[in-house]
């Protein structure tokens, strides 16, 4: 076959547009993570505790994820009936511009309680906007895959999560090379979230030069879409909403856990510098793309609900190492974290594949959008406000048994879900 046949060719400009979308949505989201667990608390924060100031920086961390079903609502209702390339130039604009306002944010020194107030307000724009993104971008890939070619066309936008991690990650380990802490804390941190204006701007460009997915198109020529998609969504297909939810639960509790949470225990608890952690996780992330991969071939070899049970599997085993892993020095470290996310891209790199297949085309944008984000409350905001609870409370032994409990909620959604009819 020639190269020119090849279905990564010949869809590129729409693999790029998914991937970039998302790369946008993880590098954000990791931005805020990474300055949640080095500076937002004692900047936003009343000087209570240093436990109080971190707890609260968690939940506003965790805001963002009780947004993201809201915007799962709003984008999905516009997705399913105007089209997936509108609504994902929308998601963009709003998830990019409250990041980029983030970076400007006068501190609770500066204005007081006004402070914390704007930063919830941003960060609930943020997670408005990410509501809408992933499951048009997972849409947007496939809905255009030839037969066979489901689940690595719908690894596009699971690869933004990697890229994103490496350029948050890469750019705040730069920062602490080259600044003071002072210098850090005073501006230094302000920079990925304006800095995230260039990859938005990215984004916009290709996402701008696409058309709209075949599936879609065709399912509207065949019947006007319904009404009110929700409303259908919920009459017709509640059970494959739930199980869905439950299927993408341990793919967020493990990113967070390994990244937001592990950087904030091993830079106070376990004595790291913040500098030594990061280039750990750099490192580590290399295995996440290299799980998506693996996971996506596996899954158009036998099925993506095979290979995310094999994950969900993997994730109960993970939880319990990986609190002594994470305690145990360098190395041991850094293989705890290499194993997260190697486990990671075998429970998100089929999701694009797996959760459209329990929604029919005419409510499919707010089914995944919603299963997607509703999953991303448990797994990203409960659970690392759950370990810094634990830790704060002398229990980090137990923290493992957060992944276990997780891997278990995604294989019960995985095993009960059913194909939509077609």
């Amino acid at each position: 076959m020639q190269s020119t046949d090849n279905p990564l060719r010949r869809h590129a400009r729409v693999l790029v547009a998914a991937l970039t979308g998302t790369a946008v949505e993880f590098y954000d989201f990791y931005v805020f993570a990474t300055a949640t667990a080095l500076v937002l608390g004692p900047l936003f924060f009343p000087a209570s505790s240093p436990q109080a100031q971190a707890i609260s920086a968690f939940m506003v961390f965790g805001l963002a994820f009780v947004a993201r079903p809201v915007g799962a609502i709003a984008f999905g209702h516009f997705g399913d009936r105007v089209g997936r390339k509108a609504t994902l130039v929308a998601s963009l604009l709003l998830m990019g511009a409250s990041t980029v306002l983030i970076g400007f944010l006068p501190s609770h020194a500066a204005i007081g309680f006004a402070a914390p107030l704007l930063l919830c307000i941003l960060r609930f724009g943020q997670g408005f906007g990410l509501g809408g993104e992933w499951g048009g971008a997972a849409l947007l890939t496939v809905e255009n895959a030839p037969p066979g070619w489901a689940a690595r066309f719908g690894a596009a936008p699971q690869l933004g999560a990697p890229i994103g991690f490496l350029f948050a990650n890469g750019l705040f380990l730069l920062l602490g090379l080259t600044l003071s802490d002072a210098a850090f804390r005073d501006w230094g941190w302000r920079v990925p979230f304006i800095a995230s204006a260039v990859l938005v701007a990215l984004g916009l460009w290709v996402r701008l030069r696409i058309g709209e997915t075949r599936e879609f198109a065709a399912a509207r020529d065949a019947a006007p879409p319904p009404r009110v998609p929700l409303a259908r969504l919920f009459a017709r297909h509640a059970g494959a909403v739930l199980a869905g939810a439950a299927g993408v639960v341990a793919c967020f509790a493990i990113f967070y856990l390994a990244t937001a949470f592990a950087l904030s225990r091993a830079t106070t608890a376990l004595g790291y510098s913040r500098e030594h952690f990061l280039a750990l996780q750099l490192g580590a992330n290399v295995f996440l793309a290299l799980g998506i991969v693996v996971a996506a071939i596996r899954a158009d070899a036998t099925s993506p609900r095979r290979v995310l049970a094999w994950g969900s599997a993997a994730t109960v085993v993970l939880g319990l190492v990986f609190g002594t892993g994470l305690a145990g020095g360098a190395m041991a470290a850094f293989a705890t974290l290499s194993a997260a996310l190697f486990v990671m891209g075998f429970v998100y790199g089929p999701l694009g594949a797996w959760l459209p297949t329990l929604f029919p085309v005419d409510v499919r944008y707010t089914g995944i959008s919603i299963a997607f984000n509703t999953g991303g409350i448990v797994g990203g905001a409960v659970t690392p406000l759950a370990a810094q609870a634990l830790s704060e409370a002398g229990h980090a032994g137990a923290i493992g048994g957060i992944l276990s409990a997780a891997g278990l909620l995604t294989l019960l959604g995985v095993t009960l879900a059913r194909p939509a009819a077609r």
